[in-house]
């Protein structure tokens, strides 16, 4: 899925114009943005939440030459599914819903 289908969703299921809907979509993913660059978590419930990994520097190696590099301290950013949508996404086709699940296997024919 793309922003661009995010936006195209605002627009048919709550009939806002293509503009309203843009901007909607560009302040959440602005204030998402800034919050984690800020070192701030992120928890959406019932999708997941998004977290700021903070790796110390150390020694590293060039592995050509053997060379020692330092490298800097740096930050990352983990993603951990919540228990709903992972439930959602790993259930099968026989439990019901939509989407998720391991496909019908084809039939020998």
């Amino acid at each position: 899925m793309l922003k661009s289908d995010l936006i195209n969703i605002l627009v048919v299921k709550r009939g806002v114009t293509q503009k309203q809907a843009e901007a909607t979509i560009e302040n959440i993913f602005e204030s998402m943005k800034t919050a984690l660059c800020n070192g701030e978590n992120i928890e959406i419930r019932g999708l997941g939440a998004f977290h700021v990994k903070h790796y110390d520097g150390y020694q590293g190696r060039n592995p050509k030459t053997g060379e020692v590099i330092p490298v800097k301290p740096k930050r990352g950013i983990l993603f951990r599914t919540g228990k709903e949508l992972r439930d959602r996404v790993n259930r099968t086709e026989d439990e019901g819903g939509e989407g998720g699940g391991t496909p019908p296997a084809p039939s020998g024919a």
